[in-house]
């Protein structure tokens, strides 16, 4: 199968894919934090749609993980209505349901997540890391195509209830740094792993 996993430079989506033998590949303006030759350092429209020699055929499947800065409800006071970021919003909502029926067009089956947010169309389903195997929160919507709904693997919800706050909510915790943003925005393995498993049948 071959497999696209858009806006994705940490490559943990599409090593699970590949793990499992499938020809996937990742892409995003950054490069790969794993320097793979399986990433494509290029605007993902263009991924997508296959404008360019290098690769040939279209996909089978595409994971996408467009920006959410400005779409999450938690930067309401910088990008809500009224507010001085609100027009990167509404340009945000647009370029991302437009970037999501694009996708729909190159390939039959569709998936991208995202923070609770404000987009226009609600999430097929939420997620959170300690169903998976992660003893932490991060509520996760994933918008899908011709895909069933995760399922999943290993809740560690028990566990999750014992840890105090700074180690559930870790991401929300973490000190100002360079790379706080690119921590944050990295899919989990477990659910990376449940993506593959169950979207490869």
């Amino acid at each position: 199968m071959r497999v696209l996993i858009a806006c994705e430079y940490s490559g943990k989506v599409r090593e699970a894919f590949r793990a499992l033998g499938h020809d996937a590949y990742s892409c995003d303006l950054l490069p790969s934090d794993d320097n793979s030759p399986f990433h494509i350092t290029r605007d993902c429209w263009d991924v997508i749609e296959n404008r360019f020699s290098t690769m040939r055929g279209g996909w089978d499947l595409i994971i996408m993980h467009p920006p959410c800065t400005a779409l999450a409800v938690s930067g309401n006071a910088w990008y809500g209505k009224g507010m001085p970021k609100n027009q990167q919003r509404l340009d945000s909502i647009e370029w991302t349901m437009a970037l999501f029926e694009h996708a729909k067009k190159h390939a039959h089956r569709v998936a991208f997540e995202n923070p609770v947010g404000v987009l226009p169309i609600k999430p097929t389903q939420y997620i959170q890391p300690w169903q998976f195997g992660h003893p932490e929160s991060k509520k996760t919507g994933l918008w899908l195509h011709n895909l069933p709904p995760l399922v999943e693997t290993d809740n560690v919800k028990a566990l999750f209830d014992t840890l105090p706050k700074n180690q559930q909510q870790r991401l929300h915790y973490l000190p100002p740094s360079a790379d706080r943003w690119k921590i944050r925005s990295e899919t989990f393995t477990g659910i990376a792993e449940a993506m593959a498993s169950q979207w490869s049948v």
